[in-house]
């Protein structure tokens, strides 16, 4: 073979190769989302009160056949939230910890947002007063008779859903083999963390906008009530000072949050923070059956280290640890554990030690 056969000889073979690449890499595109709603017939809530039809708003990623999973969002979010950069593209795509190729990834809406039954579908404040408890109790009819699941790989939630993942391990304790309860602790609501949701409560029934809940508008308090509740809840010491060195660029940031579009809903928002008030699964954590890896991280304005929940309580549950998130510029308070950057890697090393 001359000098000149040889080169063309290697320029076949990478055309070639190219060639392949791009087959395989083709056949591995991430699944498509499906958005589905499923009915609940007859739901009772915690309070006694009976709803005939209770929609239960969900997506699911992959093939039924794979290994099931239930992935939960936080306060006012929606399973399409989810499907984010940071969190599911992060985790859902070929090759990633939760490829949907092997795994049949279930995102539900809790009660009282997205395409589940909630008080602006009509009923307003007559919608009844649902508590974590009762969103657990749906997610999992919708699992066990809806999807046809007896049995859960792994439950993961963040924030609001980091405390039902919790509760999934006391209600349901034979349904999963993981729990990944974050930005969360196994405590009752108290403190400045309740107290901060009492303002938001507070600062839209006291606005007359509000018409006990039979407004024709929006109340304006709402989205200041929101802001305020995020920045200071929300974003880590360090990661907000990156953002805002000095009061110019802290005004400039504020000036953009307070102005920019804001869809939501005044009740839906109420019920959603009010849900919250009677969490506590404390008292039974022993209940829990399933290994637990709880991530939390170490600006989270919520759910502070210093308080030591996790250090005095995690030790009742037979076997569980924390990975703790250090605190940096790049992180961002309670907001961080919603980027997957920075815990993939302890999910997927748990999902392997427990092949």
């Amino acid at each position: 073979m001359n000098s000149l056969q040889r080169s063309v000889y290697k320029v076949v073979l990478t055309i070639a190769a190219t060639l392949f690449t791009l087959s395989v890499s083709h056949g591995q595109t991430a699944a498509e989302p499906k958005a589905s709603v499923w009915i609940a017939k007859n739901f009772r809530f915690h309070t006694g009160e009976v709803m005939p039809e209770m929609k239960i708003g969900y997506i699911t990623i992959g093939d039924p056949s794979g290994i099931p999973v239930l992935i939960l969002h936080g306060t006012a979010g929606t399973a399409k939230g989810m499907l984010s950069k940071n969190f599911g593209d992060e985790l859902f795509g070929p090759g990633q910890v939760l490829d949907a190729s092997k795994y049949f990834i279930i995102l539900p809406d809790a009660i009282g947002v997205g395409n589940s039954s909630k008080p602006s579908d009509g009923l307003k404040t007559k919608f009844p007063h649902y508590n974590y408890e009762d969103m657990v109790d749906a997610q999992y009819r919708l699992v066990s008779e809806g999807l046809g699941i007896k049995h859960l790989r792994l439950v993961l939630g963040n924030s609001m859903g980091g405390m039902q993942t919790w509760l999934w391990g006391l209600k349901y304790p034979e349904h999963m083999d993981l729990l990944v309860p974050m930005a969360s602790s196994p405590t009752q609501m108290s403190g400045r963390n309740w107290m901060m949701r009492r303002m938001i409560i507070d600062s839209i029934k006291n606005d007359p906008e509000w018409q006990g809940g039979n407004y024709t508008k929006q109340p304006k308090s709402l989205q200041f009530a929101t802001v305020y509740f995020n920045i200071g809840f929300s974003g880590g010491n360090q990661g907000l000072y990156k953002l805002a060195p000095n009061s110019d660029s802290a005004d400039q940031l504020l000036n953009q949050r307070l102005s920019a579009s804001f869809v939501a809903d005044a009740n839906d928002n109420l019920y959603q923070w009010e849900s919250s008030r009677d969490y506590n699964p404390l008292p039974h954590l022993e209940k829990i059956k399933a290994r637990v890896l709880a991530i939390n991280s170490a600006d989270d304005e919520r759910n502070p280290p210093e308080l030591g929940f996790m250090e005095k309580e995690l030790p009742r549950v037979k076997n569980a640890k924390l990975y703790l998130i250090p605190a940096s510029p790049e992180t961002s308070g309670h907001s961080t554990t919603g980027q997957a950057r920075w815990w993939k890697r302890e999910l997927a090393a748990t999902l392997d030690e427990m092949k």
